[in-house]
């Protein structure tokens, strides 16, 4: 954590920022190694200080100490921060403008003695590329997920529903060490495979694609994956669809390096959909995953940012006729220098349940 208090100091002083306010659970599990929904952090040039309630207090002085002022407070943060302010000359503050209502902007803003300047854009760039020790927790919620797929295959059966498939993958997960699903997921067939974030529900699986997005969570860290099989035998119009959004996603996947431009990578694998199914993908070819589902970069067609080593991205193309049906097929990836390292080790054969 150190490491990381540091970096925020030199982007903070490169921007003449004199300290950072951190608002969202997100950042303070990034700052601090340990999730509080309702803490504050406060990152000077000098100190660390962490306000913490009673529920998380023994935590965060076991685990801070050493790194933050762990601080109860017994007043308004806002008073203590503000004596903070006085103690160290502080006129400008960072805070994550794009996490917080603009109530909360506007409480904070009228509270505090200092200028406050929006610094979410620095913080999520930090985050893009994740530490050996991130991409470790990321592999094993990968590894995880994997498993809830081929328990799956096992045990399906066309008399199942879609909540039954769905709970099935969850529960899964949860017994093999997730903490939580990292998403809601995603079990639909039939005609709603046609619907990338269709709902499941409670009526028997449909014959023809059954899409299953999902992914475990694991000590703060996500992972995501999508397959699509058939219920019953699928014709040749619905294999020669599967095999072009296969062949769309190996091709990203061949491509995928270090340096590249995020909407290189996706206009290779729309090309190849769009020409016999233009205007059947709409929706990027993938996205980062870390600490939150969706992350940067995006490999989007708009998306202009150059892949760099430690980011982790989603490849999932899919085609998607509506009323009819759909298919998307998603590996979890890390990028390093000249290759990849695809976690998602799940076969992607299309396989039919009888």
């Amino acid at each position: 954590m150190k490491e990381r208090i540091q970096a925020l100091r030199e982007k903070l002083l490169a921007l003449k920022i004199d300290a950072c306010l951190i608002t969202s659970a997100v950042s303070h599990l990034y700052f601090t190694g340990f999730d509080n929904p309702d803490a504050m952090l406060l990152i000077t040039m000098e100190n660390a200080y962490a306000f913490e309630d009673f529920r998380y207090i023994e935590t965060a002085e076991n685990k801070l100490n050493g790194i933050y002022t762990v601080i109860k407070p017994e007043n308004l943060i806002s008073q203590y921060i503000n004596e903070i302010i006085s103690n160290e000359k502080i006129s400008k503050i960072g805070i994550e403008n794009k996490s917080i209502t603009l109530y909360e902007y506007e409480n904070i803003s009228k509270k505090l003695n200092a200028r406050l300047v929006g610094i979410d854009d620095t913080i999520l760039a930090m985050r893009e590329i994740k530490s050996p020790q991130e991409l470790e927790k990321i592999a094993i919620a990968q590894e995880i997920t994997d498993g809830a797929f081929a328990h799956i295959l096992k045990i399906i059966t066309p008399l199942m529903t879609e909540n039954d498939v769905a709970s099935e993958l969850e529960y899964y997960m949860r017994r093999h060490g997730a903490q939580d699903k990292s998403f809601e997921t995603i079990a639909i067939s039939g005609a709603k495979s046609s619907m990338p974030h269709g709902t499941p529900s409670d009526t028997r699986l449909k014959k023809g694609f059954l899409t299953m997005d999902f992914g475990a969570l694991y000590e703060g860290y996500h992972a995501d994956m999508t397959r699509t099989i058939c219920i019953g035998k699928a014709d040749s119009e619905m294999r020669r669809l599967y095999d072009t959004v296969l062949k769309a996603q190996k091709s990203a996947l061949d491509i995928l390096r270090d340096g590249l431009v995020c909407s290189q990578v996706d206009k290779v694998a729309r090309d190849i959909i769009d020409a016999d199914y233009k205007g059947c993908f709409g929706h990027s070819l993938g996205h980062g995953v870390g600490l939150e589902i969706h992350e940067m970069p995006s490999l989007s067609p708009k998306c202009d940012k150059i892949l760099a080593c430690g980011n982790v991205v989603t490849v999932e193309p899919g085609i998607y006729i509506p009323k009819k049906y759909g298919c998307r097929i998603e590996d979890l990836v890390i990028i390093k220098e000249g290759e990849i390292r695809n976690l998602t080790k799940s076969p992607k054969e299309l396989i039919e349940i009888y």
